[in-house]
């Protein structure tokens, strides 16, 4: 079995497990929470095809089936449904069980200009890098679009987020090198502002954001 397989159903397997736990029934939400992965996927694995064939990231033989559709192994495929699973069910057990913890609009506000004052002049000065400029310009659209439609999803989901980059260290740091040998996806670092946290490069950061942020806004359209 390759690494990365192994990684995606790690990440899954307790998820999922406690989404049938009698009290939270995250198990009700699959038909909304599904919904919105595979829309979600369908932009994140279109933009990472286009991203493998112009050079800006690869994947290594060593550590997947070899199995591969549009150049992508069948393990990145399942990348986008098992993280974005992982993560959401993270976000709803803490917004479930941490009812009463949540930001104020003016904290807010204040999160979200913070990250637009530094985003968006990251953007303008690396156009020219691809995973910077359109990994952040996604990140600016999607979080604007929550924060003028749906801002009350920011009042948690700033704060879990904060819980979701702990699991989400431990498998991206191994995709990107730690711990093995080599990196099971290795970076184009022309193509970014090669910065790294520890292996990651800084911009996985803000890729993650965006891909369970969008997802969230849509499991609150497809719930109403």
């Amino acid at each position: 079995m390759s690494l990365y397989l192994i990684l995606n159903i790690g990440s899954l397997l307790i998820p999922f497990l406690y989404s049938f736990e009698s009290r939270m029934r995250y198990i009700n939400r699959w038909k909304a929470v599904f919904s919105a992965i595979a829309i979600t996927a369908v932009v994140f694995i279109i933009w990472d095809i286009v991203f493998t064939k112009i050079g800006v990231w690869s994947f290594n033989p060593r550590y997947h089936s070899g199995i591969e559709f549009f150049d992508l192994p069948v393990e990145e495929w399942l990348f986008f449904i098992c993280i974005p699973y992982s993560s959401i069910f993270i976000h709803f057990a803490f917004h479930y069980f941490c009812p009463k913890v949540s930001l104020s609009e003016k904290t807010v506000r204040i999160i979200y200009g913070i990250i637009m004052a530094v985003v968006v002049p990251t953007i303008v000065f690396h156009y020219d890098k691809w995973y910077t400029a359109v990994n952040y310009s996604f990140l600016v659209l999607v979080l604007s679009y929550t924060f003028f439609k749906a801002r009350s999803i920011l009042n948690t989901y700033f704060i879990s987020f904060l819980i979701i980059l702990i699991p989400f260290a431990l498998v991206n740091g191994i995709l990107t090198g730690s711990f093995i040998d080599e990196p099971v996806v290795s970076y184009n670092n022309n193509e970014n502002l090669g910065i790294r946290l520890g292996t990651i490069p800084i911009e996985d950061i803000g890729y993650a954001f965006s891909m369970i942020l969008m997802s969230l806004v849509l499991i609150k359209k497809i719930e109403k």
